[in-house]
């Protein structure tokens, strides 16, 4: 894998300000993302993953801000952009976004032409028959049939399905570096999930895209990512390539949401479900945040925050188990068939 760094991000905090008191959403994260890779980030609702990656195109909420830390791009200090024209010059052109409710991020009133068209002569500089031309181009490689006709139709006349293809289509045409796709199959069905998961995957591939997929179904992972960072109360608690996290996940965290995962059920028995709800983060968390649901947590975790212990050189997890002082735990018996199976990608 490719392992030139793309995005590099250290020690980022971000808060927002809400009826006078602040909330802590993005607690000291650094993560690098390498040229060219697939990177999943995932974890529960509300554990700031779009938070997370939205500080990276300035798509912050107005009450909400970096307080801290850093986001290199192209040599630029994204945290320090206060305006809309610092933002302009990396929005859609070098890092675009895929939202995960097409019907919203479309312009109802707007043909998906336009719509597309918009894009292209934004940010690619074409205009009339070429920028036309190119949008027909853009809806074909997105798997949109007879383009000509399609083009001139609104967002109400699409399936699901092909509105996401649309939105994909505009954050494509905008011929960016990064493309971030947050739950991009949420809503659609599971037949129309893979499609548009191999969409993506042979527009990364034709447009040479570093990719960064925010999602909570581990199971979609499974199939499109290179590495898995997974975050829990605003900060990444291990991170390591799909097949570390999959099948020697090191976090008591990341062994519950593997538990989780309904293709792991077994017949006649009651699914796994984490007991108990993340931290208030309009609180301070003390310790590991993870620690009062986890069934596994030591003393120390109600303490102190635990450091990144090193599994191998790709391979980080936030958790005082892998202290050499620690007692010896043993992951869930469905941890343990998950690696005895060695279970392939597409769990």
């Amino acid at each position: 894998m490719e392992t030139e760094t793309i995005l590099s991000v250290r020690d980022l905090d971000v808060k927002f300000t809400l009826r006078g008191q602040v909330l802590h959403a993005i607690r000291g994260i650094s993560l690098d993302v390498h040229r060219g890779e697939s990177l999943a980030i995932v974890g529960e609702s509300g554990s700031g993953k779009s938070v997370f990656t939205k500080t990276f195109m300035g798509l912050l909420d107005s009450n909400g801000s970096v307080t801290a830390g850093e986001i290199r791009y192209n040599g630029q200090d994204l945290a320090g952009y206060t305006t809309d024209q610092q933002w302009r010059t990396i929005r859609g052109r070098e890092i675009a976004m895929v939202m995960q409710d097409p019907m919203t991020s479309l312009n109802p009133l707007k043909t998906i032409g336009d719509q597309i068209e918009e894009a292209i002569v934004l940010h690619q500089g074409l205009k009339g028959a070429e920028a036309h031309a190119q949008v027909l181009k853009v809806l074909e490689e997105v798997g949109i049939d007879q383009p000509e006709r399609r083009s001139k139709q609104y967002p109400h006349e699409f399936s699901g399905g092909m509105r996401q293809r649309v939105v994909i289509a505009i954050a494509v045409a905008c011929r960016p570096k990064i493309l971030i796709c947050d739950e991009p199959t949420t809503a659609l069905d599971v037949t129309i999930q893979a499609q548009i998961l191999q969409l993506i995957k042979d527009l990364q591939k034709k447009y040479d895209l570093t990719t960064i997929y925010i999602t909570h179904d581990l199971g979609v992972v499974a199939n499109v990512a290179d590495r898995i960072a997974v975050m829990y109360a605003g900060d990444i608690v291990e991170i390591g390539t799909c097949e570390e996290v999959f099948y020697d996940p090191k976090h008591p965290y990341t062994w519950a949401l593997l538990s989780s995962l309904p293709q792991l059920g077994v017949k006649g028995e009651e699914l796994y479900s984490i007991k108990g709800t993340p931290p208030n983060l309009f609180l301070e968390v003390k310790g590991d945040a993870f620690a009062p649901r986890n069934p596994h947590a030591l003393k120390i975790d109600f303490v102190e925050r635990p450091p990144y212990f090193e599994v191998s050189p790709t391979h980080k997890a936030r958790t005082w188990l892998l202290d050499p002082r620690a007692p010896k735990v043993e992951p869930p018996e469905h941890i343990k068939h998950l690696r005895e199976q060695g279970v392939n990608r597409h769990v």
